[in-house]
């Protein structure tokens, strides 16, 4: 499933190419995938192209609604790409062609008086959420740090891969709970949640399925993958064999060494406390 990086890479590629364009047409060849009437924007000239979350945001220079994409698992949103047997979308521009390709239609373009109003209710970008307002959220939230993590209305356009990742480097269990990581780890999380979707968009994203950017070309993210989809190969950091487990029914991957709960913290944190408390009695008598 394309998850923030992929997205952004898409974006980023059509972005340039895309402004100022004209759309002559636009064909849905399946209702499945429609929301609204997104054929509506025939006639309409393309202000700017973003991203919010994991969708893809298309303005129009008359300001009335913007087109939304969702990419769901395969979508494949392609430029001058040649229409197959999966194309589900066909949008003709005064120069060029853009093609949603989908083998399994769980994607979806929308264009509704309702679809500004699902995009305020995500949460904020990981990308650009202070270290500060991030402990915050996590502080207030008594769930396991994984599926909080996927929550789009607790971070917007994370997804299973990047999450797993960014909790293997910052050294967080996914079955954490997230009220329970102190600010040292919370700042820790939040780091290496920006490092990994930076690194990723860096390459191109992760190719692990049918993920292509707006060329065609994969990306080679996959290929620096710590712990997703390496269940039984060693920890980078210590060998152990990485594992994978459900939670929250999604497949998890992790490091049992690398990663703690924040329950073993919390007790390791009141065992150095005691410590430190045994200390000072003693210089307090021996003074």
């Amino acid at each position: 499933m394309p998850e923030l990086p992929e997205v952004e890479t898409i974006v980023r590629g059509l972005a340039p190419r895309l402004a100022g364009r004209r759309i002559l047409t636009a064909e849905f060849l399946c209702p499945r995938i429609v929301r609204g009437h997104p054929d509506r924007i025939a006639g309409k000239t393309i202000r700017a192209i973003r991203r919010h979350g994991k969708y893809i945001v298309i303005d129009f220079t008359d300001s009335s609604a913007s087109l939304g994409i969702h990419l769901g698992m395969t979508g494949k949103l392609l430029l001058d790409g040649e229409p197959g047997p999966h194309t589900h979308a066909i949008v003709t521009l005064d120069r060029g062609v853009l093609i949603y390709d989908d083998i399994r239609q769980f994607g979806r373009i929308e264009l509704s008086a309702g679809f500004a109003a699902k995009l305020e209710k995500l949460g904020p970008d990981p990308l650009s959420i202070p270290a500060g307002v991030f402990a915050d959220r996590l502080r207030t939230r008594r769930a396991m740090v994984k599926p909080l993590l996927l929550n789009q209305s607790f971070l917007r356009g994370m997804g299973n891969i990047y999450t797993d990742e960014a909790l293997h480097r910052a050294g967080v269990h996914p079955r954490a709970i997230a009220s329970r990581l102190n600010p040292r780890r919370a700042a820790q999380l939040h780091r290496a949640i920006q490092e990994v979707l930076l690194e990723s968009i860096g390459t191109g994203g992760s190719s692990v399925s049918d993920y292509v950017d707006s060329d065609g070309r994969p990306g080679s993210f996959q290929l620096r993958h710590r712990v997703y989809g390496k269940e039984g190969e060693p920890c980078q950091a210590c060998s152990t064999p990485i594992r994978r487990i459900l939670v929250a029914q999604r497949g998890t991957h992790f490091c049992p060494i690398s990663s703690r709960t924040a329950t073993a913290d919390h007790v390791l944190l009141n065992a150095h406390s005691i410590r430190t408390i045994t200390w000072l009695v003693v210089a307090i008598f021996v003074m």
